[in-house]
């Protein structure tokens, strides 16, 4: 009976007929494979559509048998070449010391190799596991080669990095350096190699933890956690579209002919505190946007997809730029030139309220709006970095600003920032406009 079974296969026609052929009943999707001096078995359970079936691989065995090429075979069955060409030489029978594929075999190599719990391998390996963790732990020493022991770091607690300031000197391979490294250091030991993601494994998987816990402190990250692959995979810029880019700004914006097209970003202070900032290109007057903190900020636990409560959370810097932009006439608000930041991702409700159009500027690219910057740069004389800026009032944060735009520029022939913007008002002849003081 078994040697019919695999007398039908061997004629071309597929596992369920041959066992129809020869009177065993099976499911639809049957994956067979043979044991030595056994009757042929079969296994219930398909794979998914990701790996080969068992059927791909006796089409592979017969289309292989007829000398077709790699690529023929992929095309017929719908796979990629590179699938079929590691198919035949990894899953291949190696009697008589030559490869031959067999439908049978390689099925019965992938359901061995597919096993699992897997031991880890340098659980497994200590000559392994000592070479990796002796480069993860890599020390800084000097000319003589005395260790030279740095800064006393932190104690791990399993939660975060220390902080930078706290974090010890090492001169630590990254695994992806250490698991390229194996092949240079013992190029015919095959027992001696892994790859960089079973040494991340080993680190950050508690199954896996081949590796003392606390040498992710040695990583260049130092996260005591993986990135989530859903945080790691995100759209950084998904906000930004080809219709808000700086490319289709007006093009009277360029020439800071015309007033009414603006910059803006913010600085950023310690514990998440920030204040906008606006200046106007043609002027360069400056408006400064109050953003305190949240109801509840640090009081009240922090939720997964909460609401943003730091101050500059995508609806709360709307909303502060709507109440800004009404203090002004509509006419002084054609344009708004931001950076790429996620606080402002809520521009479209924004333009829509307030009548003023959004743009982006390129990645990486801060000369785009280099009033702005250099705006800012004149703003942390008043907003030094390293302090908390929410300990300044709104009162406090208007009259810098006030103070900003009453001191003379050079780029305007030494007028102030408040003289020039009101000049262009009293130019339009607009009775009842409010001037800017």
């Amino acid at each position: 009976m078994e040697r019919q079974f695999w007398e039908q296969i061997a004629t071309g026609i597929t596992s369920e007929k041959a066992a129809e052929a020869v009177g065993v009943s099976t499911p639809v999707g049957t994956r067979w494979f043979r044991h030595r001096g056994g009757m042929p078995l079969f296994m219930s359970h398909p794979t998914s559509g990701r790996y080969l079936s068992f059927s791909e691989r006796e089409e592979i065995a017969l289309l292989r048998a007829q000398e077709v090429g790699v690529r023929e075979i992929a095309r017929r069955i719908g796979r990629s070449p590179s699938t079929v060409s590691r198919e035949l030489t990894r899953n291949a029978a190696t009697r008589r010391g030559k490869l031959e594929y067999r439908a049978s075999v390689a099925q019965w190599k992938s359901e061995l190799v597919a096993r699992r719990p897997k031991p880890a391998k340098l659980l497994m390996n200590p000559r392994l596991r000592q070479y990796v963790q002796d480069r993860l732990e890599g020390k800084i020493h000097d000319a003589q080669g005395r260790e030279v022991t740095g800064p006393r770091q932190a104690a791990f607690i399993g939660r975060n990095k220390p902080h930078r300031g706290d974090r010890k000197w090492v001169n630590g391979w990254s695994p992806e350096q250490i698991a390229n490294r194996l092949q240079v250091d013992f190029p015919d030991d095959q027992s001696m190699r892994i790859s960089h993601e079973a040494i991340y494994q080993a680190l950050y998987i508690q199954g896996r933890g081949a590796l003392k816990r606390e040498l992710v402190s040695y990583l260049r990250m130092g996260r005591a956690l993986r990135v989530p692959r859903a945080r790691a995979q995100a759209t950084a810029w998904a906000h930004v579209s080809e219709e808000v880019m700086i490319s289709s700004r007006p093009a009277e914006a360029e020439d800071r002919a015309v007033p009414g097209h603006w910059e803006g970003d913010l600085i950023i202070g310690l514990d998440r505190s920030a204040i906008g900032t606006l200046v106007e290109r043609s002027s360069r007057f400056t408006m400064l946007v109050h953003l305190p903190r949240e109801a509840g900020y640090r009081l009240t636990p922090r939720t997964k997809n909460g609401p943003a409560l730091s101050g500059y959370g995508a609806v709360t810097m709307a909303n502060a730029l709507k109440r800004t932009v009404a203090t002004l006439p509509a006419e002084l608000w054609q344009s708004l030139t931001w950076d790429r930041g996620k606080e402002l991702s809520d521009h479209a409700r924004f333009s829509i309220e307030s009548g003023v159009r959004v743009f982006f500027a390129d990645p990486r690219s801060p000369w785009q709006r280099g009033t702005n910057e250099n705006t800012n740069g004149l703003l942390r004389q008043y907003f030094p970095k390293g302090t908390d800026l929410s300990r300044w009032s709104e009162q406090e944060i208007q009259a810098v600003a006030r103070t900003l735009n009453n001191r003379p520029r050079k780029t305007l022939g030494w007028k102030t920032p408040a003289e020039t913007l009101n000049q262009y008002l009293k130019s339009v002849r607009q009775p009842g406009v409010a001037t800017t003081g």
